[in-house]
């Protein structure tokens, strides 16, 4: 990034459904002297790619030397004009987070920009073709990066202040041979514990067990409590990405009225494609502090979110197109001369 004396760096990763296209983990907005500037994902994932985070990243599977063509949409939401520049940045994955850096890695030389720069009037967007290009001889393995539109002003005559507004579309992208690698992940224990505010939280830890990344979403239900009472459901709180083989808690935030138990906790939790439910007795603390962890017992009929009543569904429009087809058959056989 350009070098100024003191930077105020604002940053939001896209999160939101792409028909919301300045959802933001961190909405910004600066500024009509630094703009506000939003980029969203345009299409929509490949043919025979499920996973519904392909909506709003790209992620992907490529064989060494294979090559993706993706379109950004870069818009300028201040009533001022902005000059915007696209880039890659490095990515990594590690105590359960998505974290950014400054610095290119392997990733971020794959990628390139139809165009580097936009010249944005105020209110307007432009779509902007980015390319990764995998070379013949790359390694196996998941890699990840962010591709950033950003907006700066310099510094002002009065100071020594810039500013700098960007946001940008996650990319995972695995490199190696066959079809997409297999995801999965394991709900070890749950915990209940009491922030230091006082509201009472569940922790689940997670591992992740496959070989791609899993941004982890889902919600915990309170059931069985005191006087045969329920609670919820209360979301997980969302930004905590797993690593294959990394294990971290997934926490849900509960209402700070609610006794302390003992409750029966079932948390529902989401990996892309695949859902697991684990279910334990908690006792919340008294005091601010975490129990110790509970074993669980698992939801072995919930998988994978490709569910009986999917299969079913796809099962009947197989056994009505051949009813249809059966049908103008035996029409044509007697529409047929004897």
């Amino acid at each position: 990034m350009r070098s100024i004396t003191t930077v105020f760096l604002t940053v939001a990763l896209l999160l939101g459904a792409a028909a919301s296209p300045c959802s933001a983990e961190k909405p910004t907005r600066d500024s009509a002297s630094s703009g506000s500037v939003g980029i969203r994902l345009v299409d929509a994932p490949p043919a025979g790619r499920t996973d519904p985070r392909g909506l709003i990243y790209i992620i992907d599977h490529l064989p060494p030397g294979g090559v993706i063509h993706r379109q950004v949409q870069v818009m300028n939401t201040s009533p001022t004009a902005q000059h915007v520049v696209l880039y890659a940045d490095s990515a990594s994955l590690g105590a359960g987070q998505f974290s950014f850096g400054t610095t290119p890695n392997e990733l971020t030389s794959w990628i390139s920009f139809q165009r580097s720069s936009l010249d944005l009037s105020p209110d307007s967007n432009a779509t902007v073709m980015t390319t990764i290009q995998v070379p013949a001889r790359a390694s196996q393995g998941e890699r990840y990066a962010v591709i950033w539109a950003e907006v700066s002003a310099p510094p002002g005559a009065q100071g020594n202040i810039g500013v700098v507004n960007r946001v940008g579309v996650r990319v995972y992208l695995d490199v190696g041979p066959g079809g997409d690698p297999p995801s999965d992940f394991q709900i070890e224990n749950l915990a209940a514990a009491r922030a230091a505010n006082g509201q009472p939280q569940v922790l689940a830890q997670v591992r992740n067990t496959g070989k791609r990344a899993l941004d982890m979403s889902g919600s915990l239900t309170l059931t069985n409590g005191p006087a045969s009472t329920s609670a919820g459901p209360f979301p997980a709180t969302d930004g905590t990405t797993l690593g294959p083989g990394d294990s971290a808690p997934v926490t849900a935030a509960l209402d700070r009225q609610l006794s302390n138990g003992p409750w029966t906790a079932t948390f529902t939790l989401y990996g892309g494609l695949v859902q697991h439910t684990a279910n334990a007795t908690l006792t919340f603390p008294v005091a601010p502090g975490t129990t110790s962890p509970v074993r669980v017992s698992l939801d072995r009929s919930a998988g994978s979110a490709l569910n009986w009543p999917t299969i079913l569904e796809v099962a009947g429009l197989i056994l009505l197109s051949v009813a249809i087809w059966l049908l103008f058959d035996l029409k044509r056989r007697r529409a047929a001369p004897g």
